[in-house]
């Protein structure tokens, strides 16, 4: 059995804030199997999907995010998991919007999500579904650039990021954290800049820079 934990704040008012990416994963991933959100006591809600042969349980914390361990570590250990078998799926400020990464443990980073899942488990050696949201402008405090809602000229590349948010954690829960990597690590959404055109050399008109005759007059 596999646990993923999509990060995110309870409440309609956080449902489109960069800080809630990670539900938004955890609920594709849903969708797509036609699994519905049942609450599981009072700080969790859950849907239960298989993917391939393996059972999945997707968790959405219904604490608030600077207390999310407190939903995740009973499910860690009434189920008997390992860290490995637990993927916690959260936005990343050191990440450009766009960039989505795996990455096999570590520090939390300062997601306060993470934070509090590594404390009450007491380690680090989960995965972590890294979904960059950029570093917030100038004049802004991280804390409200997280809470902050989507921009419209965003919805078409977070749209892209949340579907590719959810193959990789179907790869991972049927393949493992390595092939997941494989597939999905590098992922980079943000626009490409546009290639310069050639334009003819100095002194030389569009025929001969291209090697061919002047045109006639």
């Amino acid at each position: 059995m596999k646990l993923v934990v999509g990060l995110g704040n309870p409440g309609t008012q956080y449902v489109h804030t960069r800080h809630n990416v990670g539900w938004l994963v955890v609920d594709e991933v849903a969708r797509r199997a036609g699994a519905t959100w049942r609450k599981e006591g009072k700080d969790a809600e859950v849907a239960e999907v298989r993917v391939g042969s393996e059972k999945v349980l997707l968790v959405k914390p219904q604490t608030f995010m600077n207390t999310s361990g407190r939903a995740v570590a009973p499910f860690v250990s009434f189920y008997k998991l390992e860290g490995r078998d637990l993927l916690a799926v959260q936005d990343d400020l050191d990440s450009p919007f766009g960039l989505l990464r795996l990455r096999p443990s570590g520090r939390h980073g300062g997601q306060n999500g993470v934070r509090d899942i590594i404390r009450l488990l007491g380690h680090e050696a989960f995965p972590r579904l890294k979904l960059g949201i950029s570093r917030p402008p100038t004049g802004w405090d991280p804390a409200d650039w997280v809470l902050s809602r989507w921009r419209p000229e965003e919805a078409a590349t977070l749209a892209q990021l949340v579907r590719l948010g959810a193959d990789a954690v179907a790869v991972w829960a049927s393949s493992g954290l390595a092939e997941a990597q494989l597939q999905f690590n590098g992922t980079d959404l943000r626009p490409k800049p546009s290639t310069p055109t050639s334009t003819p050399a100095d002194g030389l008109d569009a025929g001969s820079a291209a090697g061919g005759d002047k045109p006639v007059s």
